[in-house]
């Protein structure tokens, strides 16, 4: 067949317009991503607890890809778990995508399809976010918009359903947030020294209702409100959120209403800073599923207010919200001793203190026998402003930061912690107190060359007894380091339980890359952060984790 030249002189302008703007696009364009694998070598050890592992090497991997041009961007995830590490949920077994978006932004607009990570507020009704150290991942996959109206108005609006591993949950959550910065909005408070930021938020989830015996609320809504108010040196937060009822295996199918409040008032100046903060959290468990447990399929976050330990031992005993019901309060002062002082030294010292303490709430159990029988119950009332007489967890700490000279510097700290087993980790062996002692010292012998030397004890009467730890670390930056570590629990009852838990690592970076190699035993125990936790089995083995970013 024989192509007029008109038609083929008119294709070819078109095919030469395409590959220009394709080459124009490609040279305005980027990608970049990150990628991670963590595999680890399991023996069994019967003496700590740690399992035979049928697969002996077990792994845990994920690579992100971001494509962006202009107001344009687009990526995906694949994540590879084969087979699960010990201490994650094993339902992530397997591999696939199980995050991917498109987006799009500009001036005022942003449009987001597919899964995504989104917070109103503090979070108290609405954070869907991912910590990996936990397993953690409820992103939403649906649709997100965001639209500044006016200058210091901001509006968002989700729909979606939450990440459930490599599936989704059967929940569908809604939400609309609406964010207002008067100082922005209002000429005659751009310069003025008082600065005022107000927000709401209404969020919802529905389910269908399959129950037998109960008739359960197929939508359930809860909405918050908060503000923030500052002036010079002092800032001063809060938001209060309600949620109707919400019958779920977390609190025992009862359909009382839910509420949180959270409150913080800092202040700081130079070389100053105090902060006190306080909640109160009621049935404010919020999930796109109503039977699920653990940390899966939260749609809400509550925080800790207690101290993130970043020692070994002093986190020991980390505390978990409570989402049945707890009251909880926390300070800490951040103060620097000047330099050339007595105390401050040539180099001043920082010394920095920390009080918390989470309690049960007042609960009076409510008689509705009727209400059962048609219904459900709605468990119990409860007096907002009255503290409940158990004690979760109570954490007064000091830490005191001295620089001796150019090469030697040193962190000690102290920490007295009381700590219910029963209500964080669901035992029944009481309160733990301890006292925990820590000397951190480091030695810069070269620019590039350092020491460090930890040396850490608990003291406790209850639990496994006294603990002792020591690690010597010897970096050469910004390449190399090597450490060893020995946790001894020399205080344990069963002196065939009075074991050492060696580790030994290393670790290589170049670049934006790094390899690492530990092998030793790890005691079982919890990890949290935030608030959230998640348990860690015993182990005996080789652990090796590559990351790298493009």
């Amino acid at each position: 067949m024989t192509i007029p030249m008109k038609k083929f002189l008119a294709a070819v302008l078109i095919l030469t317009a395409v590959s220009s703007t394709a080459q124009n696009v490609l040279q305005n364009s980027q990608i970049h991503g990150d990628f991670q694998t963590d595999f680890q070598i399991y023996q069994q050890d019967s003496l700590i607890g740690a399992p035979d592992v049928p697969e002996k090497l077990l792994s845990n991997g994920y690579l992100n890809l971001i494509f962006s041009s202009g107001n344009f961007s687009a990526g995906l995830r694949y994540e590879n778990y084969q087979n699960v590490m010990q201490g994650f949920d094993p339902r992530y077994q397997g591999s696939g995508i199980p995050y991917r978006f498109a987006e799009y932004r500009a001036k005022d607009f942003e449009i987001t399809a597919g899964n995504y990570y989104e917070q109103f507020g503090t979070g108290l009704i609405l954070r869907s976010y991912e910590e990996r150290s936990l397993g953690i991942d409820n992103s939403l996959d649906g649709i997100r918009i965001k639209f500044k109206p006016y200058n210091g108005v901001y509006l968002k609006g989700i729909i979606g359903q939450q990440r459930f591993f490599f599936d989704k949950g059967p929940g569908i959550v809604r939400g609309l947030d609406a964010e207002i910065n008067l100082n922005e909005l209002l000429p005659k408070l751009s310069s003025s020294k008082w600065k005022y930021t107000f927000g709401g938020s209404f969020v919802s989830k529905y389910q269908e209702d399959r129950d037998p015996l109960f008739k359960l609320p197929e939508n359930v809504g809860a909405m918050s409100g908060r503000g923030i108010i500052a002036k010079g040196n002092w800032l001063f937060s809060t938001e209060y959120a309600y949620k109707i009822n919400d019958p779920s295996a977390i609190n025992n199918y009862i359909y009382k209403p839910g509420e949180a409040l959270v409150a913080s008032l800092s202040y700081s100046q130079k070389g100053l800073g105090v902060i006190v903060s306080a909640k109160r959290i009621d049935n404010m468990n919020f999930r796109s599923d109503r039977s699920a447990t653990g940390n899966v399929l939260s749609i809400n976050y509550l925080p800790a207010l207690t101290k993130m330990h970043a020692y070994s031992l002093s986190a020991f005993y980390p505390y978990a919200s409570q989402p049945n019901g707890e009251m909880a309060y926390q300070g800490q002062i951040n103060y620097k001793i000047k330099k050339d002082t007595k105390l401050g030294g040539h180099y001043g010292t920082d010394v920095a203190i920390n009080y918390s303490r989470a309690t049960s709430i007042e609960m009076q159990q409510v008689n509705d026998t009727t209400a059962i029988m048609q219904r459900g119950t709605l468990g119990y009332k409860s007096n907002f402003f009255v503290f409940g007489d158990e004690l979760y967890f109570e954490d007064f700490n000091i830490e005191i930061s001295h620089k001796f000279s150019k090469k030697i510097k040193g962190i000690f700290t102290y920490a007295y912690i009381s700590y219910n087993s029963d209500v964080i980790e669901g035992h029944t062996d009481g309160m733990f107190y301890s006292h925990i002692g820590i000397a951190d010292l480091t030695w810069k012998i070269t620019p590039t060359k350092a020491i460090r030397l930890e040396m850490q004890h608990l003291l406790t009467a209850q639990d496994e007894g006294n603990w002792g730890l020591a690690m010597l670390e010897y970096s050469i930056a910004p390449k190399w380091f090597f450490a060893i570590t020995d946790n001894y629990n020399y205080g344990n009852t069963d002196s065939e339980r009075r074991i050492h838990y060696y580790n030994v690592g290393f670790g290589f970076n170049k670049n934006s890359s790094r390899i690492s190699f530990s092998y030793g035993k790890q005691r079982e125990g919890i990890v949290c952060v935030g608030g959230v936790c998640r348990n860690v089995p015993a182990s005996n083995g080789l652990l090796v984790s590559i990351t790298s970013s493009f």
